[in-house]
């Protein structure tokens, strides 16, 4: 694959973890007022594995799954299952746009450090990139900090686990197939959700109601980490990370038509500056018009 391909490639699957991550996340509040965090992570776990052996068997890639680097897996999975139970949690609990905000101070810390922890080259295009997403993210969310509320604490710890899970992931991608992150992911988390929603000896099984959105959240779930981990295996982090921006204006508009939360002028003000940054980034890259932009790694 050339060079000048990759980060079309990226593009096209971080679009597609951007929707079944939004998706999701819809699916998850609907769930919310019957299930616990925990078992809406075990059940997602559950849906997810039989869709990776599932996948893995019919296109003969299961033999790829193996114990190497096994204990980057568990460390990566301990991070990601903190970061998503705090997620659920602060779904449940505020505004769907403002949970989006507070989560993507994740990928400004994404493109910070992954000159220190991948070797990838920090330009001032992917600066600027960030700058402005953050910027869009502030006009959106307007966040208060004199009124934090647990939902708004929770949110916030997500962004930082899910920064550490980007890069835990990149680095797993320079030695293991995603198909082999899928596995352990969907495995090792299923455990932790079995684990922690049954230590009050009590587990709520899914009902006739909640079944289908829980079996739409194993399937995202997979999708959306199918979809960042082959963008990740394509292109630098910081490249694809800040495309995930898209996710922001988008859970606006769906949160503003499915529960009528209020939506006013400043999110498409918001919106545009984020995409703005996203196009910055990703023409750079995509024309390469910065001399100085890093390789693609693989």
């Amino acid at each position: 694959m050339t060079d000048a391909v990759r980060p079309f490639r990226a593009a096209l699957w971080m679009l597609g973890s951007v929707v079944a991550f939004t998706v999701m996340a819809v699916a998850a509040r609907n769930v919310s007022h019957f299930h616990d965090t925990f078992e809406i992570l075990t059940f997602r776990s559950a849906v997810g594995l039989v869709l990776v052996l599932a996948y893995g068997i019919t296109t003969g890639r299961i033999g790829e799954v193996s114990t190497k680097n096994l204990s980057g897996h568990f460390i990566r999975n301990i991070v990601h299952f903190t970061g998503q139970n705090l997620w659920f949690l602060a779904i449940g609990l505020i505004p769907l746009a403002q949970v989006f905000a507070l989560e993507f101070t994740s990928p400004i810390w994404v493109i910070l450090l992954s000159p220190l922890f991948l070797g990838e080259r920090l330009t001032p295009t992917r600066l600027m990139a960030a700058a402005l997403g953050f910027v869009g993210i502030l006009i959106v969310a307007r966040p208060d900090i004199s009124a934090l509320s647990p939902g708004i604490l929770a949110a916030a710890g997500a962004a930082m686990c899910f920064a550490a899970v980007t890069i835990l992931t990149k680095r797993l991608t320079r030695g293991v197939s995603v198909i082999g992150i899928l596995f352990w992911l969907t495995l090792m988390q299923l455990c932790f959700g079995l684990i922690c929603a049954g230590y009050d000896g009590h587990i709520a099984w899914p009902t006739a109601q909640t079944l289908p959105w829980l079996a739409l959240i194993g399937l995202c779930g997979v999708t959306a980490h199918l979809s960042l981990t082959t963008a990740l295996s394509l292109a630098p982090a910081s490249y694809v990370v800040p495309i995930d921006f898209l996710r922001l204006p988008l859970i606006a508009v769906i949160a503003a038509l499915v529960y009528a939360e209020p939506i006013d002028p400043w999110v498409l003000v918001g919106g545009t500056v984020i995409f703005g940054g996203i196009w910055l980034n990703v023409h750079s890259q995509w024309r390469g018009s910065d001399p100085r932009q890093t390789a693609i790694t693989k």
